[in-house]
C-alpha cells in the first residue's frame, strides 16, 4: 500500500497518456478547412510545449534555489528539469514540422514561432555546452544556473511576445484566432486539459529518475 501511494502520480501519468494516445485517435474532432484530422496533433505538439516550459520553470525556480543556498542538490535538478524540458522542446518542434507539412505544405516555412522555437532549443542547448565545458563543480554550477535564468527569460518573447507582432501562421499570431477562439471545444478539451497534466507528469517523472541517478553519484563521491 506504501509502495502504491508513492508511485500513485506514475500511475496518474501513464493512464492519462494512454487515454490521450487512445482518445487522441479515436475520439471525434471537429472538422476544420485545411486542419481536418491533423488538429488531434495538438494533443501531443501543443501539449508537449505546454510541458515543455512547466519543465523549464521547474529548472529556473532550482537555478534560483542554487544560487541562494549554493546546494548542488537544486543544481541537479535544474539540469535534469532543462534536460528533460529540451527533449520535449526537440519532439515539439519535429511533430510541429509534420503538422506544418500538412497544412502548411512544408516542414519548415519560417514562420516567426517556428524560428523562435529553434532559437529557444538552440539557447538551451548552449546551456548544457556551457555546462560541459567547467571542470569544477561548484564553478559550473554557479555559472550555469546563471545561465538558465537568461536562457529561460530569453525564450518567453521569442515564443510568445515577437510572434504576435508580425505575420504569422501560427494560431493566436499574426491576426490569426487562437484555438481557445474557433476550435477548442468541449470534445477538444475532454483531451487536451487530461494530455498536458500526463505530458508534464512524465516529464517530471523522467526528471526525476535522472536527479535520483545524479544524487546517487553525488553521495558516492563525497563518502
Amino acid at each position: 500500500m506504501h509502495l502504491l501511494k508513492s508511485h500513485w502520480w506514475k500511475i496518474l501519468a501513464i493512464s492519462i497518456l494512454v487515454y490521450t494516445l487512445v482518445g487522441g485517435l479515436l475520439m471525434d474532432v471537429p472538422r476544420l478547412n485545411i486542419l481536418n484530422e491533423t488538429i488531434r496533433n495538438q494533443y501531443f505538439h501543443v501539449c508537449m510545449w505546454f510541458g515543455m516550459i512547466l519543465l523549464f520553470i521547474g529548472s529556473l525556480v532550482n537555478a534560483i534555489k542554487y544560487l541562494s543556498s549554493n546546494s548542488l542538490k537544486h543544481d541537479i535538478r535544474s539540469e535534469a528539469y532543462a534536460s528533460i524540458g529540451i527533449l520535449f522542446g526537440i519532439l515539439g518542434i519535429v511533430t510541429g514540422m509534420l503538422w506544418a507539412r500538412y497544412t502548411w505544405g512544408d516542414y519548415w516555412s519560417g514562420d516567426p514561432k517556428q524560428n523562435g522555437a529553434a532559437i529557444s532549443i538552440l539557447i538551451y542547448a548552449a546551456y548544457f555546452v556551457l555546462r560541459s565545458s567547467f571542470e569544477d563543480e561548484i564553478q559550473r554550477a554557479r555559472i550555469s544556473s546563471v545561465y538558465n535564468i537568461f536562457a529561460f527569460f530569453a525564450m518567453i518573447p521569442l515564443l510568445f511576445i515577437l510572434p504576435r507582432m508580425t505575420d504569422s501562421l501560427h494560431p493566436g499570431s499574426g491576426g490569426n484566432p487562437g484555438f481557445n477562439f474557433y476550435d477548442l471545444d468541449s470534445k477538444l478539451r475532454m483531451v487536451f486539459y487530461p494530455a498536458v497534466i500526463g505530458w508534464t507528469l512524465y516529464g517530471v517523472w523522467i526528471a526525476s529518475i535522472k536527479i535520483r541517478f545524479e544524487e546517487y553519484k553525488l553521495r558516492k563521491e563525497n563518502k
